[in-house]
């Protein structure tokens, strides 16, 4: 079952602190879960991100995130009907419009994204139903979304484009298993991605 991100941080007690106010604490129940490293994020894009419902007042959304810390981030992105920012240390995250389609909160966390090719699409969705244990499946013309209900506010997008694969992803997805050997395992695509054993 995914139940969380694993996010490499430099400082790992401020960007938990961004993480909880960017997101006003609301994850749809992942954890986000920082873990140190000495390496600086590359000037690469990551190939896992976050989205943020904007809301209605998006605008002054946008803002008070630059205010917590956030920059604006260009990828290449172009003239798109959503913000591009980065976390205080570089990890790109956008901030979705009202309106914006498969977006059902008006705050917090509302998507998982994970860079996916067109032509891995078909094993990404099966091996990630299985991780996750997320089956509620919504097709779109450029990829995937997955939720572990119809109307649970945070999916696992999929789709392209796909970002070179280029050293170990800075974030990564946590699933816990009730079997199985925890530790740090490789997706479909490549992806690492974590496995927990069950609390309590």
């Amino acid at each position: 079952m995914l139940t969380g991100i694993v996010i490499d941080a430099l400082d790992v007690a401020r960007m938990g602190r961004f993480w909880q106010d960017a997101t006003r604490g609301r994850t749809g129940g992942l954890r986000l879960r920082f873990t140190p490293t000495a390496r600086p994020k590359p000037a690469r894009k990551n190939r896992l991100h976050l989205d943020l419902a904007g809301g209605p007042d998006w605008e002054a959304e946008v803002a008070r995130l630059l205010t917590l810390g956030a920059t604006r981030a260009d990828i290449g992105q172009g003239d798109v009907p959503w913000d591009v920012l980065a976390d205080p240390e570089g990890n790109e995250f956008c901030v979705l419009r009202p309106g914006h389609p498969g977006v059902l909160a008006g705050s917090g966390l509302v998507a998982v994204c994970l860079d996916v090719a067109e032509e891995d699409r078909d094993a990404q969705t099966a091996f990630w139903r299985a991780e996750s244990d997320w089956h509620a499946v919504e097709h779109e013309a450029w990829g995937v979304r997955l939720r572990r209900e119809p109307a649970d506010p945070v999916a696992l997008v999929m789709g392209p484009p796909a970002a070179p694969k280029a050293g170990r992803n800075r974030l990564r997805p946590e699933v816990t298993r009730r079997d199985g050997e925890p530790g740090e395992f490789l997706d479909a695509g490549g992806n690492e991605f974590h496995v927990a054993p069950p609390t309590g």
